[in-house]
Formats: structure tokens, sequence, C-alpha cells
């Protein structure tokens, strides 16, 4: 039976962890790297490109690579307004409000993306293990709502994959920093990643990892200090020029990709050059970007961004009922907590050096392996409570909000509460599930709605409705509401929030498999051209060591097949016609090689052998042992 595996399904970079003789452990890629980009390229061709490969060829193709899928997930129109300015592609609005992604003419949900990124990490793990992973823990961040949690089992489903958790950022790197500590700690998890950021506080010690409070924003993250340096480079190159780069997807894209790279030097150096040649051209020529950026004018361009990381902090903290001094251990996560300011910022409000014994990039996918370790019993003696990041609750008369479950509350967890009519003779009632922490239901986010029929004719005030929310392990809701005179009841799985209906997820996961097919397809036609291209190499060798002993008619023929296998090669011809010119040039190098062969018989001289020249003397070497 495969092992199950731990998935960091991040914005910019994602990893894949198992566990190995007890201990989590970053699988390598493909490409033999230990973190794959989660990026989505379409081609002109009709190629699907993920990954690195996807990442390579953005600038040249950057209205069909997607990336940054992380931060369109799981919401709607309207909801995507700033995510939409800083990516190249076209984001289009769907059916109910939903998020789509037009390529080539076929519109894509967020959650189909996700889903092939997720089908590469673990292809490439399942061909790394010698065998077919099916069963996952995926991580999200802390703040993600219902929504976004669904949204991305959703993803895991259409990946063909079995989701067995969805586990949150920060405490998979509480689990990575370990819970076997003799001593209780009280730690705090910063974990500022590519879009989004989230901060958890987590009693750990003993076997037991506890969230205590969590607080975050999904709109912050390196995507956001990136196009603060894209801004500044456009506007500067506006200024000298009067052309506005970002009107040109393909010169944004190459701003953005300078940007990132001067975002990372700036890191370790205090200033570097970003030199875009030929980055676009009016009548007078073409028009090149030569700029230097310091770390002082980067920190001044993103100065406010740093400031947002500290509320969360605060909140977390607050929620937790501790202070500063009260946390023992500052764990750092994701690419963006490189950035000097970011460290200093939570140096100077803790007042005590950040811990660094973990990798920012790989802390989440490790504990994500071993919470996949604890559910199939391979990690024992580990305890894992995690809590409900925002308030849950049904609107109530006047357009309030009335909580039934609070934010920070340990979950799985179950709670109900009894409501009433507000009219009299009403038979029926709307359940309006809402989440988030404003005191009136229009500010919050709605997460469904289901009616409630045939109450019992009263005056108002007197039947009684009550209103039971569950929250899995996952973190997704289910609703209940009962009569308790009638005992009538109609429940709810905020599934319906995540865009896609279940219509939706059956066709995306069948797509997914016609995908594999063709990805496979595509796979084996290119292995099958460079057999063929390397026989013809192979042969063409052969004939030119053989010179003018090899008869005419087999060189003739082996030389007119070779052109033939060429010429399919650069048609693009499917693979069922270079197989069979293969076998027809393998049977003429047969015969070529019989003829050869004879011929050096009767003139008693050895036949020519491919590789080694004429005359090549061989001297043997005395070898001694020292």
């Amino acid at each position: 039976m495969a092992k199950p595996v731990g998935i960091d399904l991040g914005t910019t970079l994602s990893a894949i962890s198992v566990i190995e003789g007890g201990k989590p452990k970053i699988i390598n890629n493909a490409e033999g790297s230990r973190l794959t980009p989660s990026v989505v390229a379409f081609t002109k061709d009709g190629q699907r490109l993920v990954g690195q490969v996807a990442k390579r060829q953005a600038i040249l193709n950057p209205e069909h690579t997607i990336y940054s899928t992380k931060r369109f997930v799981g919401r709607r129109w309207g909801e995507v307004d700033q995510e939409m300015k800083i990516v190249s592609y076209k984001v289009v609005q769907g059916d109910n409000n939903a998020v789509r992604f037009e390529m080539n003419g076929k519109l894509y949900a967020p959650e189909e993306i996700s889903a092939m990124v997720l089908r590469k990490l673990v292809d490439d793990a399942s061909s790394n293990l010698g065998e077919k992973i099916k069963d996952v823990v995926i991580t999200i961040p802390a703040y993600f709502n219902d929504a976004q949690r669904q949204a991305t089992k959703d993803a895991g489903k259409i990946a063909g994959l079995n989701v067995l958790r969805i586990i949150n950022e920060p405490t998979a790197a509480a689990l990575a920093y370990g819970v076997d500590r003799q001593k209780n700690e009280k730690i705090l998890v910063f974990d500022l990643g590519g879009g989004t950021f989230d901060v958890s506080i987590l009693e750990v010690g003993e076997g037991v990892c506890e969230v205590m409070a969590t607080s975050g924003d999904t709109h912050l993250g390196g995507d956001d200090f990136d196009k603060r340096i894209v801004d500044w480079l456009a506007d500067e190159f506006k200024k000298d020029y009067g052309i506005d780069l970002r009107q040109d997807r393909q010169a944004l894209q190459r701003l953005y990709e300078a940007a990132e790279k001067a975002k990372c030097e700036l890191s370790s150096v205090l200033e570097t050059e970003i030199n875009l040649p030929f980055i676009t051209a009016d009548a007078s020529g073409p028009k090149h970007l030569q700029m230097k950026l310091t770390r002082a004018k980067f920190e001044q361009l993103t100065a406010n961004l740093i400031q947002r990381c500290l509320g969360p902090v605060k909140q977390a903290v607050s929620d937790a009922k501790l202070s500063p001094p009260d946390i023992n251990e500052i764990l750092l996560v994701g690419g963006s907590i490189r950035i000097p300011a970011v460290q200093k910022l939570v140096k100077d409000f803790f007042n005590k050096e950040p811990n660094k014994t973990i990798n920012p990039d790989e802390a989440v996918a490790l504990g994500a392996a071993i919470q996949a370790g604890i559910i199939q019993g391979e990690v024992k003696e580990v305890v894992l409570l995690d809590v409900s990041p925002l308030s849950l609750g049904v609107e109530t008369l006047g357009g309030v909000m009335t909580r039934v479950i609070e934010r920070n509350t340990t979950i799985p967890v179950k709670r109900g509460q009894i409501f009433t009519t507000a009219e009299d003779n009403q038979s029926a009632v709307d359940i309006v599930v809402l989440q988030g922490e404003r005191p009136m239901a229009a500010d919050n986010r709605r997460l469904g709605t289901f009616r409630l029929e045939g109450i019992r004719f009263a005056p108002r005030g007197i039947p009684r409705i009550e209103v039971t929310f569950d929250i899995d392990v996952n973190g997704i809701l289910n609703v209940v509401a009962k009569d308790t005179d009638t005992q009538k009841e109609q429940r709810i799985t905020i599934s319906g929030a995540s865009t896609l209906d279940k219509g939706e997820v059956d066709r995306m996961v069948k797509d997914s498999e016609v995908y594999a097919e063709e990805d496979k397809h595509r796979k084996e036609e290119i292995e099958v051209r460079n057999q063929a291209d390397n026989l013809a190499y192979q042969v063409e060798k052969t004939l030119k060591e053989l010179g003018d002993k090899a008869p005419a008619d087999d060189r003739s023929r082996c030389e007119q097949i070779i052109q033939d296998i060429r010429q399919a090669i650069k048609e693009n011809a499917p693979a069922d016609r270079l197989k069979t010119l293969m076998n027809d040039l393998q049977q003429a190098a047969y015969s070529l090689s019989s003829q050869a062969y004879q011929q050096a018989t009767d003139t008693g001289a050895p036949p020519p052998t491919a590789g080694k020249d004429k005359g090549e003397d061989v001297i043997d070497a005395e070898y001694k042992e020292k």
C-alpha cells in the first residue's frame, strides 16, 4: 500500500513530502528540484506545461501562463479586483459570479489549475517512490474561509486524489518544528508566503500541538511586494519615455520577473541593478530599462505592507490572552520572511531573535507529511488540536449576525442555538449562514442559504427552531436546522461556496483523466521521436565507417529510410509511423551489417566496429595495488 504524502500547495512554490524511517522527507520533482513552481501554461500547439517548464516560457507566453492561482481559489467575482491587477493572463466572470481564467477560448476554474499542480507533484513523487500515490494531506492558509477550504478539497478531488485532511499551514510548520519537547512551549508561527499571510499561536510539548489563536490576511504576500517594485519601475520609465509598460503584457511579465529577482537579491545585498534591454520600442527605436534599486528604497516602497503584518500579530496575541514576553519561540515560515525589514519588525515587536532552525520553504510540507503519518498511524503519540479561524453564525431579525461558533474555537466542534419566527403564522424560515467578525450580516461573507418549511402556524416567538453548526477536522461546515415541534429538518454542507457544483467537479475529474492520458501519449511520442533520431544517427555513423565496403543497394535503402525518419520527425508524424520506419531501418541495418561481415570474412580482415577508429592502438595497462 502506497504511503500518504503531505503537500504544501503554495501561491508561488509547492512541495511534497513523505514519512520515511519515522522522519518527514521532501521528495524531489522530475527536474531534480525540491520545490515546484505553482505555474501552469498552455502553448499554441495545445500542450499543457506545469512547474518549472511553464515558468521558464512565461515571458514569451504571458497571456497563457497561469500563476498565483491560490489567490483566486474559492473566491467570487468582485472579491479579486486587486488580484486581477497583478497577473498577465485573462481573468473573466463565469456563471454565478464565479472566477474563471480564459485560455485559448476555454474557461478554467482556479481549482482546475490547482489540480494540475497537485497532479504534477503526485506523479513526480510516485515515480520517485516507485508506487502510485492516492492519499494526501494538503495545507492551506489558516485564515482561509470555508469556501476556500472546500475549493482546495475540490482541487484534490479533480486531481484524482483522496484528501485525508486539510491542515492549516502554521500548524503544519509547528509540527515540523516538533511536538516531542519535554516542556510545553508557546510558539508563534509567522507565515508570510507568496500570496497569503498567517499568524498562529500554538502550545506544543509532550506530544500535544494545540492551536490557541490564529489570524491573518489572505490578500498579503510576496506578490504584493513585487507589485510595488513593478509600479515604481513602470512609473519611472513612463516619466522618462512617456510609455506605460503595464499596458504591454509581455513587458509586464518581464517587469514582474525582474522585480522578484531584485527583491530576493536585496535580502542579502544593499543595492541591485535592474537591467531589461529591449523592454519596448517606439518610432525612435528600441527602449531599454536600466535602474538601480537600494534596500532603503525598497523598504520605503513597501513600508505600509510591512506594517500590515503587525495587525494580525497583535490580534493573535490578544485572542490567545497573552503578551509578547509570553511567547517562547517565533518561527518564521514562507519565502517572504527573508525580507530584512520583516525580520526586524518581528524582532522589535517581541524583543527577541526569531528561531531560524526550520527551513522556511519546506517546513509546511514536512509538517503535512507528519499529519499524514498521524492519520495513518505511522506517527504515534501526537495529538493535534486546531481551531476555526473565523466566527460562524446566522442572520437574524434586523440584518444582525448572531454568532453560533466564535473564532479560535477548537475543531472538530458541534454547537447549536435555538431561534424562533419573526412573524405570526410563519410557515417557513430562511437560514442565512455567515462567516466573519462584523456585527452586521451584510458586512460578513455569506456562505450559503437554505429554507426550513412546514412550520406549524403559531404566533411569532412560539416555534422553536434549533440551528446546529458542525465543523469537521478539515474546518468544513455542515449546518442543520430542525423544528423541535414537527421534527422536520433541513441540512446544508457549505460546498456551493467553492463556486463549483458536484457536476462541475465530476466533469473536471474526467477532464483531468483525459489530460493525464494526453500527457502520457505525448511523452511516449517524444520518446519514440528520440529513439528514431538516435537510431538514424547510429546507422548513419555505421555507413560512414563502412565506406565503400557497404553494398550499394543496402546503403541506398538505409540513406532513404534515414531521410524519411528525419522528415517524419520534422513534421511531428504519429508515433506509429515512426515505429514502422524504425523497424524498416533496423532490418536494413541488419542486412547491411550481415553483408559487411560476410565481405570481411571472405577477405580475412576484421569487420569495422561502430565507435572505434581504424588503426587505433589498444595499450594494456598494468595495475598495481598500493
